[in-house]
């Protein structure tokens, strides 16, 4: 007999949260970079543009790790 795999619902939960997070930095992260460049004159230039840009690149990093969870979730079999 052969299994029909399922979608495991909790870890398609996991990865929609993931992708949740990842729709926040990602409005975010080029806001704070626009408004750190926008006041170049400011004393915390420099920690807010490597605030901005770390979350630019955490934006990027939690897609591909939520995208990751939600195809695992559809096609991974459980043994």
């Amino acid at each position: 007999m052969e299994e029909q795999s399922r979608t495991d619902k909790n870890i398609l939960r996991k990865g929609i949260k993931r992708l949740v997070i990842c729709l926040v930095l990602m409005f975010l992260g080029p806001t704070l970079v626009h408004l750190t460049l926008s006041n170049d004159d400011k004393p915390l230039y420099i920690p807010l543009l490597i605030v901005s840009i770390l979350l630019c690149i955490l934006a990027i990093v939690m897609l591909f790790i939520g995208l990751n969870t939600i195809m695992d979730s559809m096609f991974k079999r459980n043994n």
